[in-house]
């Protein structure tokens, strides 16, 4: 068990994250803001993102990066995607010899179309690295409602000290080693809920979203396994779950966007209105060109690139689906 745990960034899921595991071991939550970290430590709540909701009384979290990051066993990089990098850098410099760090974004890099834990490798080369993800509505974790996530790396040792760092009485982890196939899996579960996000806008019910959740899991699966993930991934917490849970719950972030977007609102008037990150619109367009890379078939991706960058409307992106050539289900 891990002395000591840093978590970098006090948004709704790294705080979940960190109030669960400080029940474990000494945490440690860093935040951007200093006044929202004197607010999570003197009041254990997090009124930004989590409000209303109780933490952990043994939760600290400071402003100061130094303060998080050094002397600790493990670092939880909760961060987006798109400031992941330059926030490990800043990390680099407080760091000790061979720490594990452990992402939780669902994104890629923009312009390198990177996948976390490259962008660790990238920059921490030598450091073992590791990936939390699975069905992670933060708001019910943090509730103590059971759920199960995964953690994946190539390391065992590592996956299984995680595991045992992580676990909770409401929290069941469960390891991996397909990194590839876990984190791909986080990735586009994200655009694929924006489209299912969409057809509940557009006023489409269950068969209609049922239809997006399976066609999209053979998207991912299918870019994946190109990759060099394992296929059996995908029927797993990873794959199947995190997909049906952000497909289906209306505190799914991209969910949120697809159906403000199926109801005709601009993106840029969506994007203005919440301080949430939606990783799947900004990943959506890497997604694509990932699967023309590989040579990968993703109509659904294709779509929601086409609403998202643009300007193709959910009504007419829903009918190029409908309308595409037929096909045997298997490919």
């Amino acid at each position: 068990m891990p002395k000591r745990i840093a978590v970098i960034g006090a948004g709704s899921w790294g705080t979940t994250v960190a109030s669960l595991v400080s029940m474990n071991t000494d945490t440690v939550l860093w935040s951007r803001r200093s006044e929202l970290a004197d607010t999570i430590s003197t009041t254990h709540r997090n009124p930004s993102y989590l409000d209303e909701i109780d933490l952990s009384p043994k939760l600290r979290a400071t402003h100061l990066l130094a303060e998080a990051v050094a002397g600790s066993d493990v670092v939880v990089m909760a961060v987006p995607s798109n400031g992941f990098r330059d926030i490990l850098m800043q990390v680099r410099a407080h760091l000790g010899d061979s720490v594990p760090i452990v992402s939780l974004a669902k994104g890629l890099e923009g312009g390198t179309g990177y996948r976390m834990t490259q962008v660790i490798t990238e920059v921490l080369p030598g450091f073992p690295c590791a990936v939390l993800t699975g069905p992670n509505l933060a708001r019910e974790i943090a509730l103590g409602q059971p759920a199960a996530s995964v953690v994946a790396s190539d390391d065992v040792d590592i996956a299984r000290q995680l595991q045992h760092a992580f676990n909770r009485p409401t929290w069941r982890i469960y390891t991996n080693s397909d990194v590839v196939g876990c984190e791909i899996a986080g990735v586009v579960k994200n655009v694929i809920a924006i489209g299912a996000g969409m057809a509940f806008g557009l006023g489409f019910g269950d068969n209609t979203r049922a239809a997006l959740i399976t066609r999209g899991l053979a998207e991912i699966t299918r870019l994946a396994v190109a990759m060099g993930a394992r296929p059996e991934t995908f029927a797993g917490l990873a794959g199947m779950g995190d997909l049906i849970a952000t497909c289906a719950s209306s505190m799914s972030r991209n969910n949120t966007v697809g159906r403000r977007l199926g109801q005709g609102e601009s993106l840029a008037s969506i994007v203005e209105s919440t301080s949430m990150v939606a990783e799947g619109v900004k990943s959506s367009a890497a997604v694509l060109e990932l699967a023309r890379t590989f040579d990968v078939d993703m109509p659904i991706t294709e779509q929601v690139v086409a609403v998202c960058h643009h300007g193709v409307s959910a009504a007419d992106a829903t009918k190029a689906l409908m309308t595409r050539a037929l096909k045997p289900e298997t490919r």
